[in-house]
């Protein structure tokens, strides 16, 4: 027991030091250096992460985690190296296409995000419809919890307003989805097809894509923030190192990065319980769900989930406050455009919509 729980440990450690050299390394590069060194570095660490991921789904050997620690710290000063003198037309021709596809890629990660986010709150609300069905006290539990999110998603909404909606054309898009948030909510309640949970699942999504709309994530950095001897002073050294990185992580960023891949990660794990065949034991059938296209995309999503880090965190330190702005408002209407169509077409008699939906 004990071998095997200094390994998980050593494991463990290791996968979270290669996300903390990505989350550190790629706007510390972009701060410091240039845009074309960010890409580059990023897209180094997308090929990386390409390997890596191949190598999983081929060997799945656990040692693999801690074998790739040292490659971001080489493949930073890499890109340090490379930038320290004159470039080659190759490498900023493959950087500026990889922008180009990262600038691209943006409608594919709306769409990804608003579609997980709407599975993972209509998984809650099939959960909270099971759990109402075992007595009054987690009926009574759920509603206080639902009341509690509209609370929280109007409250989030007001204290975000005077940002969010600086220009009139901001304080009508936030009117529109407030309103089309509210329609839908009650025509889910008259067509038996949502619930309580599920719709302030929705509220706290709405919520929170204003919430960012009204934050400015540039990255500011103190020209006084240089480093001290690191043998003279080892406190000093250590406390402007914590402000270095605490100016080069911008927040805003940070919270989208983790709420998209979150949501990302909990729809991956929900998809293969939806189906034709759903309403079967919870092993699935003909022996698991193993053979299903859904199980089969869930294995590559956790098998490259490091790619997919790379690639959203990159895409997202690259849009500017105007840009984020605008695409959060396409996440918001995105998402309740896709709710509005589930609940209209949805049949009530099917009986997977009566499993996976609430009656």
């Amino acid at each position: 027991m004990a071998p095997w729980f200094l390994w998980h440990a050593v494991s463990s450690t290791a996968r979270l030091s290669t996300a903390l050299q990505i989350l550190i390394f790629l706007p510390l590069t972009l701060s410091t250096l240039s845009k074309s060194a960010f890409l580059l570095l990023s897209l180094l660490l997308f090929l990386h992460s390409l390997i890596h991921g191949t190598l999983v789904f081929f060997w799945g050997s656990p040692a693999l985690s801690i074998m790739q620690v040292p490659m971001h710290p080489f493949l930073l000063l890499v890109c340090f190296n490379v930038f320290s003198e004159t470039v080659s037309p190759w490498l900023m021709i493959a950087s500026t296409w990889w922008g180009k596809l990262l600038h691209w890629s943006g409608p594919g990660f709306i769409v990804m995000e608003g579609m997980s986010s709407l599975i993972v709150a209509q998984r809650l609300g099939q959960v909270g419809k099971e759990l109402v069905g075992e007595g009054e006290v987690y009926q009574f539990g759920l509603l206080v919890g639902a009341a509690a999110a509209y609370v929280a998603s109007a409250w989030w909404i007001v204290v975000s307003y005077p940002a969010a909606a600086a220009s009139p054309l901001s304080s009508t898009l936030l009117g529109v989805a407030l309103t089309t948030l509210i329609f839908l909510t009650f025509i889910g309640f008259a067509l038996r097809r949502t619930n309580v949970i599920e719709s302030s699942c929705l509220a706290l999504i709405v919520a929170y894509n204003v919430w960012l709309c009204g934050i400015d994530g540039t990255l500011v950095l103190d020209p006084a923030l240089s480093y001290t001897p690191l043998l003279s002073n080892i406190l000093p050294h250590l406390q402007t190192l914590v402000n270095f990185v605490s100016n080069t992580l911008p927040k805003p960023v940070l919270f989208a990065l983790i709420y998209r891949l979150v949501v990302l990660h909990f729809a991956s794990r929900i998809l293969p319980t939806i189906g034709a065949d759903s309403w079967e034991d919870e092993a699935g059938v003909d022996d698991g769900w193993e053979g299903r296209p859904t199980s089969k995309l869930t294995h590559l999503l956790l098998t490259y989930r490091q790619t997919i880090f790379v690639t959203v965190y990159s895409h997202l330190l690259l849009l500017d406050h105007s840009s984020q702005v605008w695409w959060r408002w396409m996440n918001i209407f995105f998402t309740l455009v896709i709710w509005s169509v589930e609940l209209l077409v949805s049949n009530e008699d099917d009986a997977v919509t009566k499993r996976w939906k609430v009656d």
